[in-house]
């Protein structure tokens, strides 16, 4: 599956940096076009030579070439790829992806990059462990980067841990698997010409649990099904995933970067901060309107007198990013009413500055919350269309085909 593509190999100045030779000849096997992009640092541990012979191509490391002085184009670079993997990455180099540090050709490649991102940190494990390092990679994953994690070693503490990078022949499959999979809906017409390759779609999925005290919580029926489904949908188009997700019991493809949350002020955090570099953001998950007051600390016995618990409002987080929003973005929310559905839901577009709203009622058996199936109407400004009851992945694919036509 890896037949004809173009791959931006970013090296960088780890021990593991031989390694990116057997990646190299693992993804020419596989029919793959190779060029690597090294940092300084990279150089001290892989001569560009021996680089450049596999590849056949030049190494680039330089902004300008040290023999004419011609131009290395970071930009490119991004639009002639079709996937950059930066094998090894070193914690330094997670820093300055995660803030933007353009110091060098690999971050500026990096910056400039229009296709998915795959990262294989190699560092010591101590390192990798430590909080900065893990905020990095948090940050990285919710601007739509996808983790090939590192295998298991030992600290220096002697406890087990992560940071050692995966092995090539891993890695070349992680590739390969994610094109297979984009792919296979390819030939079957439903990814050609998708406006959502390359881009950042944010989704949020399920709903939301408000903590009462430790045990109990103020919560809704949502399976997040409906939310997965558009994950799997956009991820198959091409669109760099991320997918927040509140407390449910369901798995994604490994290409989608999931974060998942308890809480509407967890969700409210996460979906605020990673709408900033977002293209799209679909805003499914069933998110609790309020929370208690006070939360308390031990389980609340059983008393003989009622228990009142007085309740606040949480986050709108649909108006939060509607705020936000910049021109160049899209904003899908979605209406589950009981009562005035086509009326409440033309307020919320307004409200929340959307552009699309999906439409669902609990009135229609066997929809929404807990149900395999849903019947949905699209309400846009200037545009109004319903659909049958048909499964939450068929409904998926009716959503995304309405929302490229806004694009």
């Amino acid at each position: 599956m890896l037949n004809g593509k173009k791959i931006v190999l970013g090296i960088t100045g780890s021990i593991a940096a031989y390694k990116a030779c057997l990646i190299i000849r693992g993804l020419i096997k596989k029919g793959a076009e190779v060029q690597v992009v090294i940092t300084p640092a990279g150089k001290e541990f892989i001569t560009p030579i021996t680089l450049s012979a596999l590849t056949h191509k030049p190494v680039v490391s330089d902004f300008f070439s040290q023999r004419d002085g011609t131009w290395n184009s970071h930009v490119d670079l991004g639009l002639w790829a079709d996937a950059m993997l930066i094998a090894p990455c070193t914690a330094s180099t997670l820093g300055k992806m995660a803030h933007g540090i353009a110091d060098n050709m690999l971050i500026t490649t990096y910056l400039s990059m229009k296709a998915p991102v795959f990262i294989a940190p190699a560092m010591d494990l101590d390192m990798y462990r430590h909080p900065s390092t893990q905020q990095n990679i948090e940050q990285l994953k919710q601007y739509g980067n996808h983790f090939i994690e590192p295998t298991s070693g030992f600290l220096a503490s002697g406890l087990e841990g992560k940071g050692r990078m995966e092995e090539p022949e891993k890695i070349v499959e992680c590739l390969e698997q994610f094109f297979a999979n984009t792919q296979s809906f390819s030939l079957k017409g439903e990814l050609e010409d998708s406006s959502l390759t390359g881009k950042h779609v944010l989704i949020t999925a399920g709903p939301t649990y408000e903590k009462i005290d430790p045990v109990r919580f103020i919560g809704n029926y949502s399976s997040g099904k409906m939310g997965f489904a558009l994950a799997e949908e956009c991820y198959r188009r091409g669109a760099k995933v991320t997918l927040i997700a509140g407390p449910v019991s369901l798995s994604c493809s490994e290409g989608i970067q999931r974060i998942d949350v308890e809480s509407c002020q967890q969700m409210y955090e996460v979906t605020t901060k990673t709408f900033r570099t977002a293209d799209i953001a679909i805003l499914c998950a069933a998110v609790a309107d309020f929370q208690p007051e006070q939360v308390a600390d031990q389980k609340i016995k059983r008393k003989d007198h009622d228990l009142v618990i007085r309740l606040k409002p949480t986050h709108d987080i649909a108006a939060a990013i509607g705020q936000m929003k910049r021109d160049n973005q899209r904003i899908v929310a979605f209406a589950l009413e009981t009562n005035d559905e086509e009326q409440n839901a033309r307020l919320k577009l307004q409200k929340k500055n959307a552009d699309m709203i999906v439409l669902n009622s609990t009135r229609i058996p066997g929809t929404t919350f807990r149900s395999d199936d849903n019947q949905i109407t699209i309400i846009s400004k200037h545009h109004q269309k319903a659909f049958e009851k048909k499964p939450k992945a068929d409904v998926a694919k009716d959503i995304i085909d309405e929302l490229e036509k806004t694009l």
